[in-house]
């Protein structure tokens, strides 16, 4: 698949290498379904989250750490955002979740576009997660 469901920014793949250097554990991301602090996503060490039936893979972010960030979402909030493109970034702030970054003063937010008319065409090709 070429098309991917996920990406991040370069200064948010920045931050997350810290957090990865600074918790020595792999990290992952959960789209937040509104609860708490909007709809952010939320940066956890692998294992903190659990993931289930109930949670879509969007994807794989290669950050530059000796891993990927694995990226999730809930089936329910999957139905509303299938339909786009999310790139994750950061900027200065905190938010009022359990994200991890809260104490570097900055925060994850998504940036969203809508899937081209190709891309879409491409996805529905593969199966829906």
């Amino acid at each position: 698949m070429t098309v991917g469901r996920v990406a991040i920014t370069p200064e948010a793949a920045a931050l997350l290498r810290s957090l990865r250097e600074s918790h020595a554990m792999p990290l992952m991301f959960h789209q937040s379904g509104g609860c708490c602090d909007g709809s952010a996503p939320m940066c956890f060490t692998q294992g903190t989250f659990l993931t289930g039936p109930q949670d879509v893979h969007l994807g794989e972010l290669d950050y530059g750490a000796s891993e990927p960030a694995p990226v999730w979402i809930s089936r329910e909030q999957f139905a509303y955002w299938s339909h786009t493109h999310i790139t994750i970034d950061v900027v200065p702030g905190r938010g009022a979740g359990f994200s991890i970054e809260g104490p570097t003063g900055n925060r994850f937010i998504i940036r969203s576009r809508v899937f081209t008319e190709a891309e879409t065409a491409e996805l529905a090709t593969y199966v829906t997660p």
